[in-house]
């Protein structure tokens, strides 16, 4: 695989969510769902688009930290400035692999692990699916129904499915 397929696919998987949250409207988007531990989509897609932005911000650095992201509120409580987000996002991903040191906190003690651009882009398109399929319970929730077939559901999962149809 590379990079170009990479990029789209965490196109694709960006573009699904954005298909989602521009069918809702601001007290969908902002409502704590019990469902959902009492967590809003708004929630569900900063956190989506923060990862993102750390692994970009992380490339110019060579050292990404997902837990020191910024949480910025505006991207839970306004679709609008979520949905830029994300179209700024999909503009950077065409990037070359590097190697990128990967620094995170893990029980209480700093770890710094080799990484590199591909396996960290592979892993924040596995997680927007991750959290997607957490936001199509809530979609279902509120009664939506033009929900793509295969949202939240991996790669992998759709290709054994197609091979069972068979």
């Amino acid at each position: 695989m590379n990079n170009n397929t990479l990029a789209a696919e965490a196109k694709d998987v960006l573009m699904q969510l954005v298909a989602c949250i521009d069918q809702l409207n601001f007290d969908e988007y902002t409502q704590k769902i019990n469902l959902l531990s009492k967590s809003t989509i708004g929630e569900h897609t900063r956190h989506i688009i923060e990862l993102f932005e750390q692994l970009l911000s992380g490339y110019e650095t060579e050292n990404i930290n997902y837990d020191t992201r910024k949480r910025d509120i505006r991207i839970q409580e306004n679709i609008d400035f979520a949905t830029e987000r994300i179209a700024n996002i999909i503009q950077q991903l065409e990037r070359n692999d590097k190697q990128l040191l990967l620094t995170t906190l893990y029980n209480n003690q700093e770890m710094i692990i080799e990484s590199n651009y591909y396996r960290e882009l592979m892993y924040n398109i596995e997680h927007c699916i991750h959290h997607q399929a957490i936001i199509k319970i809530a979609l279902l929730h509120f009664g939506k129904t033009e929900i793509a077939e295969n949202l939240g559901v991996a790669k992998s999962t759709i290709e054994y499915r197609k091979q069972c149809a068979q």
